[in-house]
């Protein structure tokens, strides 16, 4: 069988075409886009394995991008130890998973932790009292919040809170596991205190996050209408959109998600700095990748970026939220 010849024309636009399609392909940025002028900081989630699964790598390149960036602060969405949390403030598990992995001069500096689950199968208070012993680890209760200066302009602010989304799932106070530990904290107060917290922002507060570890949206399809996601997205949803939070920001699923449903909130799901799983799509999945990685924001007056990055320091999706 004759194998047909291509016309010299139809042969030279082959040519060309691939040649354009392979320089394009050899040029393309995969690298962490710089915000000078803004307030740069790197969410990941879901992490603490004594350095097991892919937790070094991850960390490694969060060291690059975090010195690239300048970033800072980090910020840990929770599930910060696997499997059953920590003991105490003195618990080895804090070297081991914590201080011995992240150990490079650009992630000394400070970072906001919110309690997964995992957590709180532990003691839950030790991640608070070891806020106490270590210069950069930030947990001063459950639940907190922060503002921060853009550029130093205290004129120009992020407000984030962090929260404990622990106690606002019902089926915790049945669990053998987890029970103990959720029955003492006050639901209501913390509840109050969030609604306070995002009424009463400043002026100079230009966007307002919320950080906690279990998502209100997920495409991970054995949790996308499971009992803990049903149970934030009813605690929280309303609130959410009563208040104009800009973003909420999870873990728990390990992924990198970015979903928008109806309403102004941004929902962002960063849980695959040691572990990733497998992953379906939602219509109001903007991303959806089951990839080891972490996300960087980055907050100027305006705008808030926010891209992720795999293991590899690529960055696979990057998104603009706009004033």
């Amino acid at each position: 069988m004759k194998i047909p010849v291509l016309p010299k024309i139809a042969f030279r636009v082959l040519i060309c075409t691939l040649s354009i399609n392979f320089a394009t392909a050899q040029t393309k940025d995969t690298s962490v886009k710089k915000f000078p002028n803004a307030l740069n900081f790197i969410v990941m989630g879901d992490w603490g394995r004594f350095g097991e699964d892919h937790q070094i790598p991850v960390a490694k390149q969060m060291a690059i991008t975090a010195k690239d960036i300048d970033r800072d602060f980090i910020i840990s969405a929770g599930d910060n130890f696997y499997p059953v949390g920590v003991a105490s403030e003195y618990d080895p598990q804090w070297k081991t998973s914590f201080e011995d992995i992240y150990k490079d001069f650009s992630l000394h500096w400070n970072w906001y932790s919110v309690l997964g689950n995992h957590d709180y199968a532990g003691n839950p208070d030790a991640q608070v009292a070891y806020s106490k012993i270590s210069r950069r680890w930030n947990m001063p209760a459950r639940y907190y919040s922060k503002t921060f200066d853009i550029n130093g302009d205290p004129s120009q602010q992020v407000l984030i809170a962090f929260i404990d989304t622990n106690p606002l799932i019902p089926e915790f106070y049945k669990n053998d596991v987890y029970g103990k530990n959720v029955v003492s904290q006050d639901t209501t107060a913390q509840k109050k205190w969030l609604v306070k917290t995002l009424s009463t922002a400043p002026k100079s507060v230009k966007w307002k996050l919320v950080v906690g570890h279990h998502p209100l949206f997920t495409a991970t399809l054995k949790r996308r209408e499971s009992y803990d996601t049903k149970a934030v997205r009813k605690s929280l949803k309303a609130l959410l959109d009563k208040y104009e939070v800009d973003a909420y920001i999870a873990g728990h699923d390990h992924d990198l998600q970015h979903l928008l449903p109806e309403g102004k909130t941004h929902y962002f799901v960063s849980g695959s700095a040691s572990e990733a799983t497998p992953i379906d799509i939602l219509p109001i999945s903007k991303l959806a990748v089951s990839e080891y990685g972490f996300m960087v924001f980055s907050v100027l007056a305006n705008s808030l970026y926010v891209q992720a990055v795999n293991e590899k320091g690529e960055v696979i999706y990057t998104t603009e939220v706009k004033k």
